[in-house]
């Protein structure tokens, strides 16, 4: 029977490793796409899509603490509290252009507003804490210990650090040092 309950411990492990992984994987699709707009259409991050863009970097970098040194109730509270600033940022950037009328900020995706599909975003980030607490409710760990993440998450990780520093280099690109402009429409810093 204990061999039993150490398969079905081991399999839920690995369960909570793959969702982890792929939430991060989320997370970095998500910048790409925020970056792919950046760039290509010129369309520069207004400072409440700039704290969006942290808060998005903070749950990622818990979820890469998931990943790498197994799952932990203070790792998801480092994502509860981060999707609850992003939250509530996105939701503020929303209730500024629910006016009729108002174009919105930036072009939308799919329809809908970056800053919209970020407060959709942060909202799932907060109901997939909850489904994962239950998940890994026997499975946390007290203390950090290495975890084998394979070539997969290895990728994932690396990537992930690669937008958050290039996230880093396009605020500071943006807004100098100082506070960012309300509506920025050119780059503060140029190559």
């Amino acid at each position: 029977m204990t061999t039993q309950s150490q398969q079905s411990e081991s399999s839920l492990k690995s369960i909570s490793a793959f969702f982890n992984q792929l939430a991060l994987l989320a997370v970095c699709g998500t910048l790409i796409e925020a970056f792919f707009y950046q760039f290509a259409f010129n369309e520069l991050p207004c400072p409440l899509c700039q704290l969006q863009r942290v808060a998005l970097i903070l749950v990622g970098l818990a979820l890469l603490l998931n990943v790498k040194f197994g799952a932990s109730t203070t790792h998801y509270a480092m994502i509860l509290v981060a999707s609850l600033v992003g939250a509530a940022t996105s939701l503020r950037q929303v209730l500024l252009h629910i006016a009729p009328n108002d174009a919105g900020y930036g072009s939308p995706f799919l329809g809908i507003h970056f800053y919209t599909w970020g407060f959709i975003f942060f909202v799932g980030m907060i109901a997939y804490c909850a489904v994962m607490l239950i998940i890994d409710r026997n499975n946390m760990s007290n203390s950090a210990r290495k975890v084998a993440v394979g070539a997969i998450g290895t990728f994932i990780i690396g990537l992930f650090f690669v937008l958050a520093a290039a996230n880093t280099v396009s605020s500071v690109m943006v807004c100098k040092f100082g506070p960012c402009p309300d509506n920025p429409t050119e780059y503060a810093i140029k190559f």
